[in-house]
């Protein structure tokens, strides 16, 4: 089992003397340890050694809580994005600046590391010219196609065609 490499604080410093910096940062100089133990206890603060290699070691008076505290929030800063589907609905008949404005649409999602889910709705005599939909999702893909790969091919699925993009 991996132990972790713990800061020494307080009376688990053992070396004298030590280099100490104040909670305001500034240099208190070299001095003992039971010094520098008497400053920290009278500004209600704790003696923690941040450099033990050094010669003198550094110690800082810091409040050691709120230190791991932050530590602790810095080691779970890593945000992780769920990526979430986000759906255009096109029309065969969608005019050009209509499209762009969907297209927008799309590239900003992809840009935020969405997954966008394209479908063009066939409704009544539009069924007949269902490769008009076609051209119009190659459209969709050339314009995308800098920042997106196709996820999943278009097909059709009942009276519309569906393709799925994610982030490249």
């Amino acid at each position: 089992m991996e132990r972790k490499q713990q800061q020494r604080i307080n009376e688990m410093i053992r070396i004298s003397p030590i280099r100490v910096i104040d909670a305001d940062g500034a240099q208190l100089g070299v001095i003992t340890r039971d010094e520098a133990l008497e400053k920290a206890r009278s500004s209600g603060l704790d003696l923690v050694e941040v450099a033990p290699l050094e010669k003198p070691p550094v110690c800082r008076i810091m409040d050691f809580g709120k230190f791991k505290y932050q530590q602790k929030k810095k080691q779970h800063k890593g945000h992780v994005h769920h990526s979430k589907n986000k759906e255009i609905r096109l029309r065969p008949k969608i005019g050009d600046h209509d499209f762009l404005t969907k297209a927008g649409h799309a590239r900003k999602w992809l840009a935020e590391r969405d997954k966008v889910v394209c479908s063009v709705i066939f409704r009544g005599r539009e069924n007949a010219h269902v490769d008009e939909g076609f051209k119009l999702v190659a459209k969709l893909t050339e314009n995308l196609a800098d920042i997106a790969k196709v996820e999943q091919n278009p097909s059709m699925m009942g009276r519309r065609i569906v393709v799925i993009y994610a982030p490249k």
